[in-house]
């Protein structure tokens, strides 16, 4: 492994694990605080428990997401010098106003989780929403840095140096809010998911079935709605990049030959010495609609490129397949509970849809983590979009693979004592968080 795909390999596995953390920071403190407002409306005491369990669950996976930023926060400037250089002081706002979200997530977390009698009931509720807002303000504000190395804005390129620089006109880049709007719902469909799947699996198991129900219901509506209005996002996400980056929608859907009533793609095998697709199914102006709204209005194929410029095509059609099929997948699953919760209330507790949640646990995760990988794998071979590549932004310091082999065991590491945190809590169940288990009565006595 050279130093080169040893510092790609190191950055896309960091960001793979933070991205997972980052997601739940953003979205389970919402379910919290929908749950604790409950609470209060209601006076349920099961409302309160499923508040103080997702309460730790959150205060746990804080603290491993605080710890992978840093260590991301570190990575950009210690493997990436030549790009933190020149783009640090062009894109550092939404870095240090996410720094700022972050601080402010932190505290209010710290009120929240001491709060119970302590603070006024509602100004307490208000300090786990803000947890949620901050969390969701962080989410943006990166998404807005990565976005703008995918459509770099407020600056001018003159002779190599970047000069004129804008910082208000570099956040908002034209690729933030597209990015932005498809993270936030990807998040809420693939953390709503995994929530409701550990839930479902506890009411198969006949466990705590009223704390388990109330929990999965919250989860399962916020996480279907969101996953039926992604495709929207998406839409608008697609339309986005045929205008600012042809070459990666060419590499999204295999499409090597430019030509009228562009043919959408669906699986096939990317024959890229040959520029063909294999075993795939068309549907010919299918592509041309939904890049341009028009059937007939040719998508500019991969041959249209300089063969240095192209993404990777077949990494790059994989992932975007598979997050397309695990998206319609869940939509799917969402139209049916939603159906069920509105028209059909025996679909609620069928065990054969409870089952479909528990199997759809992990999807939207596999279909966050796919998603990026288009996004970034599909920028190569630049690390800032047109301006400057990836292999002349890494860091000269040698020895890198070892680096990777590090952060590779210090990441599984944190992985595994997440998994056996949760685990626990979802152990503690009976006796910490349901007040109508006879061992939560017992606990308290």
């Amino acid at each position: 492994m050279n130093d080169f795909i040893a510092a790609r390999s190191q950055m896309a596995l960091s960001l793979g694990f933070h991205i997972i953390f980052s997601c739940i920071g953003m979205v389970m403190p919402i379910f919290m605080a929908i749950s604790h407002y409950k609470y209060l409306k209601t006076g349920d005491e099961i409302y309160k428990g499923i508040t103080k369990a997702w309460s730790m669950g959150i205060a746990i996976l804080f603290a491993t997401g605080a710890v992978s930023g840093t260590m991301l926060s570190f990575e950009l400037g210690l493997l990436w010098p030549k790009f933190m250089k020149h783009a640090g002081p062009i894109f550092g706002m939404p870095f240090s106003l996410e720094g700022t979200a972050f601080f402010v997530e932190a505290i209010a977390l710290g009120f929240y989780l001491y709060g119970w009698k302590k603070l006024n009931p509602w100004f307490h509720w208000f300090t786990g929403l803000l947890v949620g807002i901050s969390g969701l303000a962080s989410g943006i504000l990166v998404v807005s840095a990565n976005a703008w190395m995918n459509s770099p804005a407020g600056f001018d390129y003159i002779n190599g140096k970047y000069l004129n620089i804008d910082p208000i006109k570099a956040m908002f880049n034209d690729a933030w809010f597209s990015q932005a709007l498809h993270m936030i719902i990807a998040a809420f469909v693939a953390t709503g998911f995994a929530i409701a799947g550990i839930h479902a699996l506890m009411i198969l198991k006949r466990k705590n079935i009223k704390f388990h129900s109330r929990a999965f219901k919250i989860a399962a509506i916020s996480a279907s709605i969101a996953a039926i209005l992604q495709p929207i996002s998406g839409d608008i996400s697609a339309k986005d990049i045929t205008q600012r980056q042809p070459e990666k929608l060419a590499a999204m859907e295999a499409h090597f030959k430019t030509d009228s009533a562009s043919a959408l793609i669906i699986g096939g095998i990317p024959d890229v010495k040959n520029e063909k697709v294999k075993l795939a199914v068309k549907i010919p102006g299918l592509l041309s609609f939904l890049a341009h709204g028009n059937f007939k209005t040719p998508v500019k194929g991969l041959s249209d490129f300089p063969k240095n410029d192209r993404p990777p095509v077949s990494i790059t059609h994989y992932s975007f397949q598979i997050m397309v099929f695990l998206g319609v997948i869940l939509m799917i699953l969402g139209f049916i509970y939603l159906i069920g919760i509105i028209r059909k209330k025996q679909w609620v507790n069928n065990k054969y849809l409870l089952k479909f949640f528990v199997i759809a646990t992990p999807l939207g995760y596999i279909a966050l983590e796919a998603g990026w990988t288009v996004t970034e794998v599909g920028r190569q071979p630049w690390i800032i979009y047109k301006v400057m590549k990836t292999a002349d932004a890494v860091s000269p310091m040698p020895g890198i693979a070892y680096s990777f082999y590090l952060f590779t065991a210090i990441f599984i590491s944190l992985s595994l004592i997440v998994a056996f945190l949760i685990y626990r809590q979802i152990k503690m169940v009976p006796k910490l968080y349901d007040p109508t288990d006879k061992n939560y009565i017992l606990n308290k006595k």
